[in-house]
């Protein structure tokens, strides 16, 4: 297996990262010893790493293995309300505190991201800096803390809802009407203009199970 760099990361963060990208997804099983050698550390703080992700349930055990977890309906519709309110809210106050120049980030990102509507995954990737950018741009910690947790849940899941037909052009249709709010200070039409995105974006999930 080929080592990564760790660089200054902990074995915690590599291995949650390595999982948010998709090396690892629902359902792989994580062995102590393979990820030493991947990562380039020593067994211990991955085996501290592992005992961490899954109190925070994003490892489950299956018999004497850990694997990672994956979200059944319930779970997903669940995490999709606590993201959307959220979400929504991180909105708001982004209209109300967001700088210029961040609106210019918000802006220069859904532009750069129109090249990318024929590549699933990297738009995909560039959605989850979309949207931790607005997330910050809310300038509230205690916000940004709670919604990194529920995006680290969302990496359970085995697919992304911009990989549905269509689905890219519709995303960044939206993401300009969450920036034009914002820029223009209009905290309801940001929250609500989120809420909608996010609500869109879990329609599309539940037709890709049920064709699953």
């Amino acid at each position: 297996m080929a080592q990564v760099k760790s660089t200054n990361k902990d074995a915690y963060t590599l291995i949650l990262e390595a999982i948010d990208v998709g090396i690892y997804k629902p359902g792989d099983r994580l062995v102590e010893s393979d990820l030493a050698e991947r990562f380039g550390v020593s067994r211990t703080p991955i085996r501290e790493a592992l005992q961490r992700l899954e109190t925070q349930s994003l490892l489950a055990r299956d018999g004497r293995s850990l694997i990672v977890s994956s979200l059944d309906h319930n779970q997903m519709a669940e995490l999709y309300v606590v993201r959307t309110e959220l979400e929504g809210l991180a909105a708001r106050l982004a209209a109300r505190h967001a700088t210029r120049e961040e609106v210019r980030v918000l802006q220069d990102m859904v532009d750069r991201d129109r090249k990318l509507i024929e590549d699933p995954s990297a738009l995909a990737r560039s959605n989850r800096r979309f949207h931790k950018q607005i997330h910050l741009a809310s300038h509230n910690r205690y916000l940004v803390q709670q919604l990194d947790l529920v995006h680290r849940s969302m990496a359970l899941m085995a697919t992304t809802s911009i990989a549905a037909e269509g689905r890219g052009s519709d995303t960044l249709v939206e993401h300009q009407a969450i920036v034009d709010a914002i820029r223009s200070r209009d905290e309801d039409g940001a929250y609500d203009a989120l809420r909608d995105h996010i609500s869109q974006a879990f329609v599309t999930r539940l037709k890709q199970e049920s064709d699953a």
